[in-house]
């Protein structure tokens, strides 16, 4: 096991401008914004955003809003899913959250941090996609197998898991040093879908344990994964973001999404309005119209997929996450240090 790209560092030339990360003061201490833009309104709103959601990513959707609602401007900041959780759990001042750490953004409503919001647009979406008039889904992203082409030329792809841990391992020699997945101990959204997965398949546990002894590379994020596999220095990446991974390939032929057919884990990706909200009515726009772009009923031009993507969750292996208090089993103390545990013993061989 190696550590590709510990949290809070970036590599390469490409990285030297985001080794200067803002930092924002916090009642408590201060909390790691990765990236961040403002983009100015006409009417002097500003309604200030803290995301998981990389700005590459979410830019489109900002432009096309302020398009329709120019009044209004957009204060964007980038984190992690454990720090977008952090600063609001300390009262940091953002009037919209939004990310892909499921359990984290129920945390923060079971713990009476988020603001109440009904509209015509909550009340349309999909029971499974709300929770309360506090918490709503606007994504159904799956987590994906990532490989590169040239690493697997002459490989026939296996179709499920079971076929997967018996490519590894008849070939560890194309394997070893060359597999990258979460390390779940830093990332928030690594760690809901080990923990989701874990939950639902004991073929997780004897995958965790292949690719450990494969010394598997352990990552923050989706898109330094993804960059490692285009580059040939990975040959596969586990549990990568299905919308990220997507958005890759689509104009990068090294890559290709490998098909695992006995199931799939879905997350959804949501938005809440936090209890110290300023701009509560600006806010509530930017949410409606953010649950809009959830409920079209085509992928169309943005990155990230619409709801659709799970429609009838209980119907098939390939349901997302559901929102409820189940989301913080794996939060409670023990249970967490108890997963970390065994997931350790796993993968840090």
């Amino acid at each position: 096991m190696r550590f590709a790209h510990p949290v809070g560092t970036v590599t390469g030339l490409a990285g030297v401008f985001l080794l200067a990360l803002l930092v924002w003061a916090a009642p408590a201490r201060a909390f790691e914004i990765e990236d961040h833009k403002a983009y100015p309104g006409t009417g002097g709103i500003m309604i200030a955003i803290i995301s998981t959601a990389d700005l590459a990513v979410f830019e489109p959707f900002i432009l096309r809003f302020q398009s329709v609602h120019p009044e209004i401007g957009i204060d964007y900041s980038v984190a992690s899913s454990a720090e977008t959780h952090r600063a609001i759990v300390e009262g940091a001042a953002f009037d919209v959250v939004i990310s892909s750490a499921m359990d984290l953004q129920f945390q923060l409503v079971n713990d009476g941090l988020a603001r109440p919001f009904r509209s015509e647009v909550t009340g349309a979406l999909p029971d499974w996609a709300r929770w309360r008039d506090l918490l709503f889904a606007f994504t159904a992203e799956p987590a994906v197998a990532v490989i590169s082409r040239a690493r697997f030329e002459g490989m026939e792809r296996p179709r499920t898991r079971q076929e997967l841990i018996a490519l590894l391992r008849a070939r560890p020699e194309a394997f070893q040093d060359a597999v990258g997945t979460y390390d779940v101990r830093v990332s928030g959204l690594g760690y809901l879908f080990a923990t989701q997965e874990a939950r639902n398949s004991d073929t997780y546990w004897r995958l965790s344990e292949l690719m450990g002894r494969l010394g598997v590379e352990l990552y923050c994020c989706s898109a330094q994964m993804i960059d490692d596999v285009a580059s040939g220095r990975l040959a596969l990446a586990y549990n990568v973001l299905g919308s990220y991974a997507a958005e890759r390939i689509a104009h990068d032929d090294r890559l290709e999404i490998l098909t695992l057919e006995d199931y799939a884990t879905v997350m959804l990706r949501s938005v809440l309005i936090p209890a110290q909200a300023r701009e509560v009515a600006a806010a509530e726009i930017f949410v409606d119209a953010l649950l809009r772009e959830g409920l079209r009923d085509s992928p169309g031009s943005w990155g990230l997929p619409p709801l659709r993507e799970a429609d009838e969750p209980e119907a098939t292996a390939y349901g997302p996450i559901r929102l409820g208090p189940a989301l913080l089993v794996y939060l409670d103390r023990l249970n967490r240090e108890a997963f970390i545990a065994e997931w350790a013993d796993a993968m840090v061989q």
